[in-house]
């Protein structure tokens, strides 16, 4: 529980750092890097010190990554701009908690005790009451059933993400192994890059237009000098891309999956569906963003559905 509660407040500082990291360095640069530093850094860990790219659940945690966080983000971010983001998190937080808890008692048997359902039932009740769009503050985006669509895929996708990776820990376990939470991110990430990787290089040589050039072009900058010119320009963009990655794929996943190696999916995902509401402080404190009366009282009915799930059994 306390893995659980440690992800959420590292994944409410990836995203206040990685809206920071988006502006400064464009959403395919900054969300590519921070995959890629997480890989680095989790896999230099992983081949050093824990089980690196073995493992008897190994494939089971790459299928993992390909549903949770390739297949799945990608879903969610084609539902943005057609959902707006307070109604695709809603969504994908709200949906993922009941298809973990059917798809890991259909397939591993896990059952929930009747108090935590209804715990859990009450901290996403309090997520609906502070993301949920009103007539005050309505989607800023025409609203599609196509978003719909990607807004329900993407909530399966963390859904069964997370489910594939408790069944990779029992597959562990049943050989004799044991892996720790950074190896079995490392194996994660790994799936879930190439997916995001392969998605937005097919963007990138379909969407770019080949204009043909009729007048002569000078010659290109020296390499050295372009890459010295990159990293003075883009520093600040950097840094937050490096905190971004740091809190969110690297150790945030890290304590992500070490909660998934002891509790069940139906208890974690809850507590990490208050992310968007743990937010909350951090952006009125880090950027004077003041919060609304409804979204303090749903974060009040969540905190405490979480409070109370910790301490039933």
């Amino acid at each position: 529980m306390f893995a659980a509660v440690l992800t959420t407040v590292l994944f409410s500082f990836a995203a206040i750092f990685a809206n920071r990291s988006i502006k400064e360095l464009g959403s395919t640069t900054a969300n590519l890097a921070r995959l890629l530093v997480a890989l680095v850094l989790l896999g230099s860990y992983a081949h050093l010190f824990g089980s690196g790219m073995s493992g008897a659940g190994r494939d089971w945690f790459l299928i993992s990554g390909v549903i949770g966080m390739g297949l799945g983000d990608l879903a969610l971010f084609a539902a943005m701009p057609r959902l707006g983001t307070r109604l695709t998190i809603l969504m994908c937080q709200c949906i993922a908690v009941p298809v973990a808890i059917q798809a890991e008692w259909m397939w591993m048997d896990t059952r929930l005790t009747l108090p935590q359902i209804m715990w859990a039932t009450l901290i996403l009740a309090g997520v609906a009451v502070a993301l949920m769009p009103s007539r005050r503050n309505p989607p800023k985006v025409s609203i599609t059933k196509l978003g719909f669509l990607f807004g329900f895929l993407a909530a399966v996708g963390q859904g069964l993400g997370a489910v594939v990776s408790r069944h990779a820990y029992e597959i562990s376990t049943l050989a004799g192994e044991s892996i720790d939470g950074i190896s079995s991110a490392y194996q994660r990430i790994a799936g879930g890059l190439v997916i995001t990787a392969t998605y937005f290089l097919v963007k990138h040589f379909v969407t770019t237009p080949r204009v043909k050039s009729v007048a002569p072009t000078p010659p290109p900058p020296s390499p050295h000098r372009s890459i010295r010119h990159f990293f003075k320009s883009k520093r600040r963009g950097l840094i937050f891309m490096l905190v971004n990655a740091l809190c969110g794929p690297t150790i945030g996943v890290s304590c992500y999956q070490w909660a998934l190696a002891t509790t069940p999916s139906g208890i974690v995902l809850p507590i990490v569906a208050t992310t968007p509401l743990v937010i909350i402080p951090f952006s009125y404190w880090l950027e004077g963003d003041r919060p609304s009366r409804r979204s303090i009282v749903g974060g009040l009915i969540a905190v405490s559905g979480v409070v109370a799930l910790t301490l039933v059994r």
